[in-house]
């Protein structure tokens, strides 16, 4: 997409066309995820064998790792991106594009082999019983084999929005999930291979995701590249796409920890409650997934409005963004809610695993009508490259806030305190955002450099 397209979505289009053009998009490719993320869990329920829900319970956190380190160069490349599109340096954004492909790949290999060297000793820190831990090891010893593609299509799924693509971005996590959630049942039910089946599924699934965005960029169709040559770590490339990139993705990357965290912790009240927590989360994930999609897809749009100076624009997008997301939220919510033993039971059928599943996921649904907004204000303090303020906030809900909270909790009230402790962050982190938000809205457009551009 050139740039007077980019122009035409971003800068001209009416904001409630041009936000849903960009979050729906982001918002399906979301929902494509959670499909993902529900596929395996699903199909390895329909083998009747609790434990080996524990297990994926136990692996999907260490896996989503390799998703957060990919957040890093999609979030943060997306960020510069836009702003160096709005503000006319083309050339500039073709090599922040390549340096996220050719770091994803660096980084993506250094990690799986990591993750395979120290593989006995991240079981135990996530808290693997006697009969959890082989299948557990199993499942997370093949996905390693996909590392650095998790990182080019969790980054490009974003990227690829900064020129207004927020179609082609879709089409490439829609793939590779979609094939993903077909080779499941396949694979775990069919040819028998159970939690081995599932991992090779996402193993396939990443791959061919991974490759629709290289073709794409191989093809010509973009105004970006992925080029060797564009490669460079000079000219605040590096550092640019690393200061947002970093506090974007420690909130994915804290909720893999607090996950880990919290698996541990739980594994003390036995495998049976592993397996509800797990269950559980998937619940609000419903909710969360398609939140956060909506939050990303309109990031690039405000990110846009910062560079080009359109701050007239940029509360107008703000407005209708925020309204629009605490709306969707507050229904998934009550969806979720209303349905959570008919959810439950499409993973669980043990009478225990069951009765802490519903529990605690009734528990974890009472502040998911925040996720909204939480989400729509920290991309916005993204998009206007407000990195201390990002870190702040993703250090805060998944870390700051939400670790000690269980600790805290669990002291207080046992085993569902481990649980209220996520509730007790939701309340305060969006409470936090939304003072940050305002205040660096503030402190920007007081700043000398600041300007209002008429808008078409």
């Amino acid at each position: 997409m050139n740039n007077t397209q980019v122009t035409k979505i971003f800068r001209d289009a009416p904001v409630s066309h041009a936000v849903l053009k960009n979050a729906v998009p982001a918002m399906l490719a979301m929902l494509m995820v959670l499909i993902y993320n529900l596929a395996d869990t699903f199909f390895i329920g329909q083998t009747h064998d609790a434990l080996q829900v524990a297990a994926v319970s136990l692996a999907t956190p260490v896996f989503l790792i390799f998703m957060a380190v990919g957040t890093v160069f999609g979030i943060g490349g997306t960020s510069v991106i836009s702003r160096a599109l709005g503000e006319g340096r083309e050339t500039y954004a073709k090599k922040v594009c390549s340096f996220c492909m050719w770091s994803c790949v660096i980084v993506g290999v250094i990690l799986s082999a990591v993750f395979l060297i120290f593989m006995d000793q991240i079981l135990a820190l996530c808290g693997a019983s006697h009969d959890t831990w082989e299948p557990a090891k199993t499942y997370l010893t093949i996905v390693n084999f996909c590392g650095p593609f998790v990182l080019i299509s969790n980054c490009y799924s974003n990227v690829i929005r900064a020129e207004g693509q927020s179609g082609k971005a879709m089409m490439g996590q829609l793939l590779g999930n979609l094939l993903n959630v077909v080779l499941d049942p396949i694979m775990i039910l069919g040819f028998g291979w159970n939690i081995a089946g599932a991992a090779l599924a996402t193993v396939i699934g990443n791959v061919i995701g991974a490759g629709y965005y290289i073709f794409y960029f191989l093809g010509g169709k973009s105004s970006l590249s992925i080029n060797v040559k564009d490669f460079t770590l000079q000219d605040k490339v590096c550092s640019g796409v690393l200061s947002i990139g970093i506090p974007a993705s420690l909130g994915s990357l804290l909720m893999s920890v607090s996950q880990i965290v919290v698996n541990s912790l739980m594994a003390g009240y036995g495998d049976m409650a592993l397996a509800g927590i797990g269950v559980a989360m998937k619940v609000t994930m419903m909710t969360g997934m398609i939140c956060i999609g909506f939050g990303q897809g309109v990031q690039p749009l405000l990110g846009y409005c910062v560079g080009a100076g359109l701050w007239g624009r940029f509360k107008k997008v703000m407005k209708f963004s925020v309204v629009f997301s605490f709306a969707l939220s507050a229904a998934m919510t009550g969806i979720c809610y209303l349905f959570t033993d008919q959810i439950v039971s499409a993973f669980l059928n043990d009478p225990d695993a069951y009765g802490y599943a519903t529990e605690f996921a009734r528990i974890l649904l009472t502040t998911s009508f925040l996720f909204g907004v939480f989400y729509v204000l920290s991309n916005a303090l993204q998009a206007m490259g407000a990195a201390t303020q990002a870190l702040v906030i993703n250090l805060s809900r998944q870390g700051l806030i939400y670790i000690p909270a269980l600790f805290i909790m669990r002291a207080a009230v046992g085993v569902t305190g481990l649980v209220w402790a996520q509730p007790v962050a939701d309340l305060l982190s969006t409470a936090l955002v939304v003072i940050l938000y305002f205040a660096t809205v503030r402190k920007m457009q007081m700043q000398p450099g600041a300007h209002s551009v008429k808008e078409g």
